[in-house]
């Protein structure tokens, strides 16, 4: 089970040229079932709305291409959330500290292109 950062999953939905080759050969041969989470869809909803750059996907849209693809969800539970609470102050964007909170407690990789993201340790990897 490994779960995608919403960066990730929007580069691999644009096609795949910005992934990196590791991303990519996870991607194409994954060791065990891909997972989003809504956390991601939420985020680009929002930050399309807002109009910011690299999000100007339909989240309606992304969200039926994960499911095309054989992505699975990872609905979002209270432990999630409680778990935000017990995470050191590294990065600031609650929806990336919400996908290390639901990775830690499902115990399950979080794959990112985020240097920062990843300086929580396991369970992220980047990639």
């Amino acid at each position: 089970m490994i779960l995608l950062d919403t960066q990730l999953l929007l580069w691999a939905a644009e096609g795949g040229e910005r992934l990196s080759g590791k991303a990519r050969a996870v991607l194409e041969a994954p060791p065990g079932p891909l997972f989003y989470s809504p956390v991601s869809v939420w985020e680009v909803a929002i930050k399309n709305a807002l109009g910011k750059s690299g999000f100007d996907v339909d989240p309606f849209d992304l969200a039926k291409s994960l499911d095309r693809a054989g992505y699975f969800e990872l609905a979002v539970f209270t432990k999630h959330a409680v778990a935000v609470g017990r995470l050191p102050a590294i990065h600031a964007d609650p929806f990336d500290r919400l996908l290390v909170a639901q990775a830690r407690a499902e115990g399950m990789p979080l794959l990112t292109a985020d240097r920062t993201l990843a300086r929580y340790g396991d369970p992220v990897r980047l990639v």
